[in-house]
């Protein structure tokens, strides 16, 4: 094992954990969704509830989340808004209404963990933190550059300040120019992971950062995103090839 396995409730997951997204817009075709992703038997699934037609309703979004919940056999639920700034979906809310809805999902556990992003303004991200922690929730602080992809000492930073901020894992996801670009997140990864006492996950996107998503756990990233049967992010493989990937990787150890 090259890092520390994710946990939820005290119990870890597989390391490298496979999550599969949910991208599906309507509460019925959500839980379809989940059905199919979770016969392909990923290790957690992610629903990014920035797709969510009903997301500027609270109750709706939690009763949603409790039937994918329900749908996804006992498999564990990763609640994802991930904003536009870094590749998710425009929504027409007000980030105080969204941190709301953090609320309301931690405070019905209808998740096993959450994710927000560390560059949030820094009271909304202490308040999704200290609803995580009441709920018992892991929180996942994330970073995501569609862009390119920071010097290694600057990803290691990253991962460093959403420790400070309080996060159970940290999660950058860099869009790679060149296979240097890669490299370096690698690298970080690699170092962050011996100097950080928190799991890691770290992906390189797009179709030069396809790598990443089954070897990247050699390297000390503890979770991977593999379509079921949508993407929510360029360079996600099926998860059958992931699989395959972190498998043939094993075999070499």
């Amino acid at each position: 094992m090259h890092g520390r396995p994710i946990k939820i409730r005290g119990e870890a997951l597989p390391y490298p954990a496979v999550c599969a997204p949910l991208v599906a817009r309507g509460a019925d075709a959500l839980v379809e969704e989940c059905k199919t992703v979770a016969a392909k038997k990923p290790d957690l699934i992610e629903w990014r509830v920035d797709f969510f037609d009903a997301i500027g309703d609270a109750r709706a979004t939690v009763e949603t989340a409790l039937r994918i919940k329900a749908a996804a056999n006992g498999l564990p639920l990763l609640f994802t808004r991930r904003n536009a700034r870094e590749g998710g979906e425009p929504i027409a809310l007000a980030e105080e209404q969204v941190v709301d809805i953090y609320r309301a999902v931690c405070a019905n556990g209808a998740a096993d963990m959450i994710d927000f992003e560390m560059n949030n303004d820094p009271t909304h991200v202490a308040a999704v933190r200290d609803y995580a922690r009441a709920s018992k929730m892991p929180l996942v602080l994330s970073f995501h550059d569609f862009e390119g992809t920071p010097m290694v000492d600057d990803i290691v930073a990253m991962f460093k300040h959403a420790h400070t901020l309080g996060a159970d894992i940290a999660k950058i996801a860099v869009m790679p120019q060149s296979n240097d670009d890669v490299f370096a997140l690698l690298a970080a990864t690699s170092r962050a992971s011996r100097e950080l006492p928190i799991p890691l996950v770290s992906m390189a996107m797009g179709a030069i950062g396809a790598v990443t998503r089954g070897n990247g756990w050699l390297f000390g990233s503890a979770m991977t995103f593999a379509v079921g049967a949508s993407s929510s992010a360029p360079g996600q493989m099926p998860i059958e090839d992931v699989r395959a990937a972190i498998a043939a990787n094993r075999r070499k150890q």
